[in-house]
Parts: structure tokens; C-alpha cells; sequence
């Protein structure tokens, strides 16, 4: 009798520990695992019902069956049904309208999603996801025109673009161009109207530029700026490196720099200064003069910018400078994104036009250098400068003092690097020095605008 009650004693606490350990499997083991699929969309609150709503599925233990539904109050369609199961971790669909079905009678649809696992979690079900989304109906395109624009941009230049654009469901309003550059437009004058600044890159040898506009539901609406085309030929400076150069500029900033800590070699601690901290301190010049703002403005008037008094240019914009060493080829190149002027030692810089101060400070090798902010997506760099009167968050007033002329950075006389940029694109600061070019380009066009909206 004993043995027999020891016997059960023994099969319990077998059974015991294999309910214990089938627990800690179903508990701890990826077959069982408990997480409801994860479920993205592209679309949310808004559709079209004509592009494909992207959606994608995560999950751990793959998919065991997916199904998609719109349904109106009069009409219900399955659009998708995958009931194939398959161990991926992550599965894409896209949701179209029904075939044949190019319009609904409701100002909405409802989309149900529901996505099964394949774990064997909830008796081997697997977890299931579902959602119901209610995606309101727009099919129309925002409205779009031009209004008026520049005539012409220049390489090198700048031009102006001024357009209406109307849409209930605005998402996105953008001037997209075709090398990348994208331009943010302004609110101008009236609700509904927008204008913008645009540039065309020295680097670049073709340019056009598209404002788009874009709503919730994905219709989209574009129109080509007609901008007549003139090109610019720069100059290309063969520029021969000396060894007084080497020895003396160039070592003097390799022991300041921290991207030449460790170089030795003058050719690659040239290379370095001339190519990455170039870079580097571009990157910082873009960053702060990209920045636009949303607030609306009525009018953008200019004065001709004279910056240095008597100042005389010694150095092109544009000039591309290709740089070599005792009969080694194209050590280095770079472009020269301002207009260098000198006048005299230390002589007074002066910001023609009223604006802010966005950065007041050393920058590598442009040396201590303000920058001013005239709105529009309009800015002016100055840099070498040997002191700065300004401080960041300053305000300065049309032929205010804000610096004096210097050698500070990468600069081997006293002189002044005078810039312009538009949104973070460096232009030709000769456009905005000229008093007609100002006018037939930028003036006039605006004043051409205002009538026009005015008259709506």
C-alpha cells in the first residue's frame, strides 16, 4: 500500500512538473508569443479613392491570413483577402476601390483591416489585429496658378515666383526643382496666395523648378515655373600652390582645425581644409539661411546692397579654382560661393538693408562671420571680418556698422567675403548690388502680383 501511494506521489509531481514546463514553453517560447500583428498605413483620414493605400504588416511568428474591407453605408466589397500562410516577418499589400468603382455615394468609406498570426497562441488561433478606419472621400485636386514670375533666371542667379494655391485638405506646398533643391513659398497678401525666392546653383547646368501642391486624400496638382533660361560662364582659376603658402596660411590654420589634428602632410592638410572644412562650415552656413517663414508679408522692398564703402572686388563669385603643386595635377578644387572685396585696413562693413542677426560667429574658414537675415528666404554672410559689433538676435537697421574688415580664417589679405543666399543657396551677389536688376526681377513683379490678386 505504501508503494502505491508513493507511486501516485511520484506520477503527481511528474505531472506537475510537465504542466510546469509545457507553462514555461507556451510562456517563453517565440511559437507562442502573445503581440497582435503590427499594422501601418500611408493613408490616414483621407483618401482619394484612386491611389493604393500601402499597407504593412510586422510580425514575429509571420502571417497566417490577412483581409481588407470597404464598406459604405449601402455597400460593402472585399478588396483583399491573403489567406496563404507564410512565415515572413513583414508583409506589404495595397488596398485599391473595388474593380469597377471609380465613385462611392458617401462622403466617406469605412476600411477594415484584420491581420491573424501564426503563432499558436489562444488555443493554436494565433493573436489577431483589427481595426476599423473611416477614410473621408476627395477627389479633387487643389487648385493652382501661377501669378506672376521673374522673366528669366541667370546660373549663378535668383528669380522670383508668386501663385495661388487652394485646396480644403492642404497637406503640402512646395517648389521642387530638378536637382534636389526643394523651396518653401511664403504666405503673401492674401489668403490662398503664396510667393517665393528661387536660385539656381553655380554647380548646376540645367534648372526648372515645380510648385506642387498636395492634400490629405493625395491629389496632387502641379505647374512648371516658365522661367526663360540664361546661362553664366564662370571663370576656372588654374591656381599653383607654393611652398610659402604651405608653410605658412595653411599651417597656421591645420594647428586650429580639429578635422587636420594628426596631419602632417601640407598637400593633405590643404586637401582637408579646403574640401572638409569647407564642407563643414557650409553645412553650418546652409542650415541657418534654409530657414523661411510662415508668416504672411505684403511687400518685399530692397535698397541696392553696398556693403564695404569704396570697396574694390578682388574675387569673383563662381570662380571655380582648381588648384595644383610642382607638376601635380588637381590637387584641390572649389568653388567660390561670394564676391570678395577690399577697401581699406579694417574698413567699416555696413548692412545696407534692415534685418537680424542669425549667427555671429568664428566659422573655420570664413573667419568671424555674421550673418543677417532679411526675410523672404533672403540672406547676407560677411565673412573675414577682424570684429563683429553684432550679436545673434540683434536687429540692424538699414547703414548700420555691424563689422569691420580682416584676415581672420582662411583669408591671406584684409578684405571682406561678401554673400548672398537664398535659402541656403549661394547667388550671384552682383544681381542684388544692381538697382535696375532688382527692380526688373523682383520689384515689378510683385507690384504686377498685387494688382492682380487685388483685382479677385
Amino acid at each position: 500500500m505504501r508503494r502505491g501511494r508513493n507511486g501516485s506521489g511520484i506520477i503527481g509531481w511528474i505531472v506537475v512538473v510537465l504542466v510546469l514546463a509545457a507553462v514555461g514553453f507556451m510562456a517563453f517560447s517565440p511559437a507562442f508569443e502573445r503581440e497582435d500583428p503590427k499594422v501601418t498605413l500611408s493613408q490616414e483620414g483621407y483618401w482619394n479613392f484612386r491611389d493604393p493605400i500601402h499597407v504593412t504588416v510586422d510580425d514575429s511568428s509571420g502571417l497566417k491570413s490577412f483581409k481588407a474591407t470597404l464598406a459604405t453605408p449601402h455597400d460593402e466589397w472585399v478588396v483583399m483577402e491573403d489567406n496563404t500562410p507564410s512565415k515572413e516577418t513583414k508583409r506589404s499589400f495595397d488596398i485599391l476601390p473595388p474593380k469597377g468603382v471609380r465613385r462611392v455615394d458617401s462622403p466617406s468609406v469605412t476600411l477594415t483591416i484584420q491581420a491573424t498570426d501564426n503563432s499558436f497562441w489562444g488555443l493554436f488561433m494565433g493573436n489577431t489585429y483589427k481595426e476599423e478606419i473611416t477614410l473621408v472621400i476627395d477627389q479633387r485636386r487643389p487648385v493652382l496658378s501661377i501669378i506672376a514670375n521673374s522673366y528669366k533666371i541667370q546660373k549663378g542667379g535668383s528669380a522670383i515666383v508668386i501663385f495661388k494655391a487652394e485646396d480644403p485638405h492642404m497637406e503640402s506646398l512646395k517648389i521642387e526643382t530638378n536637382f534636389g533643391k526643394t523651396f518653401i513659398a511664403q504666405p503673401f497678401m492674401k489668403e490662398g496666395y503664396y510667393a517665393s525666392l528661387v536660385a539656381w546653383p553655380v554647380q548646376e547646368t540645367n534648372f526648372s523648378a515645380t510648385v506642387i501642391a498636395r492634400d490629405k486624400a493625395g491629389n496632387e496638382t502641379k505647374s512648371n515655373i516658365p522661367l526663360r533660361l540664361k546661362d553664366h560662364v564662370y571663370r576656372t582659376s588654374n591656381i599653383e600652390l607654393s611652398d610659402a603658402f604651405l608653410d605658412g596660411k595653411i599651417a597656421e590654420l591645420a594647428n586650429t582645425y580639429e578635422q587636420t589634428a594628426g596631419v602632417d602632410d601640407r598637400l593633405e592638410q590643404f586637401r582637408i581644409i579646403n574640401e572638409k572644412v569647407r564642407a563643414d562650415n557650409e553645412k553650418i552656413i546652409h542650415e541657418i539661411t534654409s530657414k523661411v517663414s510662415n508668416t504672411m508679408i505684403t511687400d518685399f522692398t530692397l535698397s541696392p546692397f553696398y556693403p564695404l564703402v569704396n570697396g574694390q572686388k578682388v574675387a569673383d563669385f563662381g570662380d571655380h579654382r582648381i588648384y595644383s603643386y610642382k607638376g601635380q595635377q588637381n590637387i584641390s578644387n572649389a568653388y567660390h560661393m561670394g564676391l570678395d572685396l577690399a577697401s581699406v585696413h579694417m574698413g567699416s562693413v555696413i548692412a545696407t538693408n534692415g534685418g537680424k542677426v542669425v549667427f555671429a560667429q568664428p566659422n573655420g574658414i570664413y573667419g568671424n562671420l555674421p550673418i543677417i537675415d532679411h526675410g523672404f528666404g533672403l540672406y547676407t554672410l560677411y565673412g573675414h571680418c577682424s570684429e563683429v559689433m553684432v550679436q545673434e538676435g540683434d536687429p540692424v537697421s538699414a547703414a548700420q556698422q555691424i563689422a569691420k574688415t580682416g584676415l581672420s580664417g582662411y583669408a591671406m589679405g584684409d578684405h571682406l567675403h561678401f554673400g548672398i543666399l537664398v535659402q541656403g543657396i549661394e547667388v550671384r551677389p552682383e544681381e542684388w548690388m544692381d538697382t535696375k536688376w532688382i527692380y526688373d526681377n523682383i520689384t515689378s513683379v510683385i507690384e504686377s502680383a498685387k494688382v492682380n490678386i487685388s483685382q479677385r
